[in-house]
């Protein structure tokens, strides 16, 4: 992937790259839509990769190559109006980082881009937070800007916000730009910070793409969040975060019953997140297990956002390994992938119960991928 880039690069701009810049997509192994209400999740960046080549230009356009979209193109320049463009949606990332960055006043200079990569698209694993990521770094040395990685972090969220239109919390892209090897991040989504939380060596990353298309870009999710914006309102709060369960459990009946139950997976979500942080950093996998099982269960019923699949996938392993493994839905939802926190000894059974059961329930061929938890973006070149 890395030599076809550099080639490709070379072919397509007739010299070489100047730097090359990687950067992951995310697995979220609990806390579910808490992002955005301002509470606690625990995710890892995973062993597939966003790559993207750069070169300055001695003007002020953004040529950018797509190796992944049948060789696409797009052109823009920096001192003009960026526009959305509908016909090419994965030229809005690129864009969305460079109106952010102009916005800060970053001196973004112009420049040739090509991006390639390997982080399932449309999977709950985020190739839209790893692309910006990477598009946000390579912006920042074509111009020898400094960013810390929490300042791209935010770019990259208020890309998707403000330009792409989807209103994502900040745990992807965060995790992307700061994720630590062997270590899962647990992030305190209203001040930023995080604790490395160590995942043990024994236990590996099984994500299972169910190969149910999502978009998180489609109303259901924004209509969540919406959701949980109205039930914090209705208690006089910044963010759900600020409510306590005892409360809400006082005063359910005056809200709506869709909202209470949006609040109610919320609120015992984050309470979920800060036990598994202990629990996984002791290596108490029964109680792992529990949390996690507890959490899919919560998105199925409160915050109604698997699918047939995911919840075939997710009972299935849950059948075979018990409390040995943790299963749940990971992403935002509608589509997309299981994650399995497994003993390495148990993956093999995992696979197998996999391809044993789930073509033949749903017609749908799955896909397996293998993860450790790797370290978050940097430069290779």
């Amino acid at each position: 992937m890395l030599d076809k880039l550099a080639l490709t690069f070379a072919a397509t701009y007739g010299h070489n790259a100047k730097q090359i810049v990687r950067a992951p997509g995310r697995v979220n192994l609990i806390g579910e839509h808490t992002d955005y209400n301002e509470g606690f999740v625990l995710p890892c960046a995973i062993e597939y990769h966003t790559l993207v080549a750069v070169s300055p230009r001695d003007d002020n356009a953004v040529h950018t190559l797509a190796l992944d979209c049948d060789g696409e193109t797009d052109q823009f320049f920096l001192d003009q109006p960026i526009e959305f463009f509908k016909e090419k949606m994965w030229a809005n990332y690129v864009r969305g980082v460079a109106s952010e960055m102009l916005a800060r006043g970053l001196a973004i200079t112009g420049c040739n881009i090509a991006i390639t990569g390997d982080v399932p698209q449309g999977a709950g694993l985020s190739s839209s937070a790893a692309l910006e990521v990477a598009v946000g770094r390579a912006f920042a040395s074509n111009a020898n800007i400094r960013l810390s990685g929490l300042e791209l972090a935010k770019i990259g969220q208020d890309a998707e916000n403000n330009f792409v239109g989807c209103n994502c919390g900040i745990m992807d892209q965060l995790v992307s730009a700061c994720g630590q090897a062997g270590h899962a991040l647990g992030i305190d989504c209203r001040d930023y910070t995080f604790l490395q939380v160590p995942v043990p060596d024994d236990l590996a990353i099984v994500m299972i793409n169910t190969n149910v298309k999502r978009g998180l870009i489609d109303s259901e999710y924004n209509t969540r969040r919406q959701q949980c914006e109205a039930a914090a309102q209705y208690f006089s709060v910044p963010a759900l975060r600020d409510v306590s369960l005892d409360l809400f459990n006082r005063e359910r009946h005056a809200l709506p019953p869709l909202l209470a139950k949006r609040a109610q997976h919320i609120l015992e979500e984050n309470e979920r997140t800060l036990q598994a942080y202990e629990a996984l950093e002791a290596y108490d996998l029964p109680r792992l297990s529990q949390l996690m099982a507890a959490s899919h269960r919560s998105m199925k019923d409160l915050f109604e956002i698997t699918t047939p699949e995911v919840d075939f996938l997710v009972d299935a392993i849950s059948h075979v390994l018990g409390d040995q493994a943790g299963v749940r839905m990971t992403g935002g939802g509608f589509g997309g992938c299981v994650v399995v926190l497994a003993p390495g000894a148990r993956v093999n059974d995992v696979i197998q119960t996999v391809k044993n059961c789930y073509f033949a329930e749903t017609g749908i061929k799955e896909t397996i991928y293998l993860t450790k938890p790797c370290a978050g973006e940097s430069r290779i070149g």
